[in-house]
């Protein structure tokens, strides 16, 4: 865990004092302000990782000191101290650029979990700055991976720890989340990236056709033959082999692959020749691959083989944080595809688009905004340019509303949040943590502060 560079901005002396001490404590460099004016001197000449940032002050209050600070470094994390009970100061604070907010009285535990997760953020964004670097030295970009929230910064991190290895990748997740470009963000990052990555979409073939995809065939093997076949292991020796929709091989394709990875070798359809090659396998299901080991359609010997290491890809729903910058990206492209200008949406069609639940996830989100650009008129596309129904844009207004507006007090919010999201889970707290976006030890502290019973 790296050591941060902080300032308590806290107007009461014994409260601030308090505050730096348990830190310091903590291993982390501290500094004071006693008040607004003070904290913006000192982030102009000192650097700091996060300022802790007592909302009601004298003079300038913490708001102001958010806004002014984010001009001078808006790397600077900062969460919000209040005492009032109300959502809108929170709301507000976190739409001007906090990070996150904690209550009076502080409670040293909540206060220490929520150090250690902007520790990890920033760990984590030093990380993906660095993978970025290896991508430009070998000249692609993650350019094609639109996102703005942590479950995304989170798995492109992942892909860069995981891309050196061997190790089979198991990429789980609805159809058009996006499991191809991970793929190929793995490939690229690998020792292998000079070699190249194949694509095989093992339900699109017939399994004679797919087995020959696979591992090639020799003159005769069956009717229609004429000639040997090299199939897409051989092709891919020293790369990558990229097996979508892996949920769909057949019994006999099923033992062949395991073979593989097993021995690292295989032989032609049709032929006896032992052929070796060192091949990586990525693999993607939308299916879960557990169910169908459990009802005997998938070997559970293989399916171990394959999930050396998950990634689930969350769906669009899921990460609403990402669709600004994917409605960005796509109407940028298809204006230049088309030769159109488009200046952007009518606030109704971004608010209608970033409401829409995506059953096609990106892909879906990709073939509305194409479709927007080739009709639309005017340089702003308005909700007449989507193919939606009136009642769909009610319906998603009537969704919203039904999952609570912003008011009550952060307690009862949060309470709400952790239930839903506790129900929603099973009652699994890793899943219900990674629903919330908070860390598993963060979320238990809820728990027992908010007194659930699990």
């Amino acid at each position: 865990m790296k050591k941060l560079n902080i300032l308590v901005v806290e107007d009461g002396r014994s409260q601030r004092k308090m505050l730096s001490e348990f830190l310091i404590r903590e291993g982390h460099k501290v500094d004071e302000a006693e008040n607004g004016e003070t904290a913006v001197q000192k982030v102009r000449s000192d650097h700091f990782d996060l300022l802790l940032l007592d909302y009601k002050m004298p003079g300038m209050d913490g708001m102001q000191v958010l806004q002014e600070v984010k001009t001078i470094n808006p790397e600077i994390d900062i969460v919000i101290i209040t005492a009032y009970g109300t959502i809108e100061t929170a709301v507000e604070a976190m739409k001007a650029g906090a990070i996150d907010y904690i209550t009076k009285p502080i409670e040293f535990e909540e206060l220490l979990i929520l150090v250690d997760h902007v520790s990890d953020r920033r760990n984590l964004i030093r990380e993906n700055e660095m993978l970025r670097g290896i991508l430009q030295e070998k000249g692609v970009t993650t350019s094609k991976i639109i996102y703005q929230s942590q479950k995304m910064s989170n798995l492109i991190n992942i892909a860069g720890r995981i891309a050196a290895s061997r190790a089979t990748v198991l990429l789980q997740g609805e159809s058009g989340t996006g499991k191809e470009l991970f793929a190929r963000l793995i490939h690229n990052l690998s020792p292998r990236s000079s070699k190249p990555i194949m694509i095989v979409n093992c339900g699109a073939l017939h399994e004679n056709l797919l087995e020959s995809e696979l591992f090639g065939h020799e003159r005769g093997a069956f009717t229609g033959a004429a000639t040997r076949r090299i199939g897409r292991f051989e092709e891919a020796d020293g790369g990558t082999l990229f097996l979508d929709e892996i949920g769909e091989l057949s019994a006999a394709i099923q033992v062949k692959l395991l073979r593989f990875l097993q021995e690292r070798e295989f032989q032609r359809l049709g032929g006896n020749q032992t052929i070796r090659s060192d091949v990586r396998i990525i693999s993607a299901t939308n299916r879960n691959l557990e169910v169908r080991v459990r009802e005997g359609f998938f070997r559970e010997d293989l399916y171990y083989r394959l999930n050396v290491v998950v990634m689930s890809i969350p769906p669009l729903r899921e990460r609403k944080e990402d669709i600004p910058a994917l409605i960005d990206y796509f109407l940028k492209r298809f204006s230049e595809e088309n030769g159109k200008t488009i200046e952007g949406l009518s606030s109704e069609a971004q608010d209608l688009l970033i409401k829409y639940d995506y059953p096609g996830n990106v892909r879906e989100l990709e073939n509305i905004l194409e479709r927007a650009v080739v009709i639309s008129r005017e340089p702003v596309i308005s909700i007449e340019d989507l193919p939606f129904r009136d009642e769909t844009f009610m319906q998603a207004e009537d969704a919203t509303k039904g999952e609570g507006l912003l008011r009550g007090s952060i307690e009862d919010l949060e309470k709400k949040l952790i239930a839903e999201a506790m129900e929603k889970a099973g009652d699994h707290q890793t899943k219900a943590a990674d629903i919330l976006g908070i860390s598993e030890r963060m979320l238990r502290y809820k728990l027992k502060k908010y007194g659930f019973k699990h």
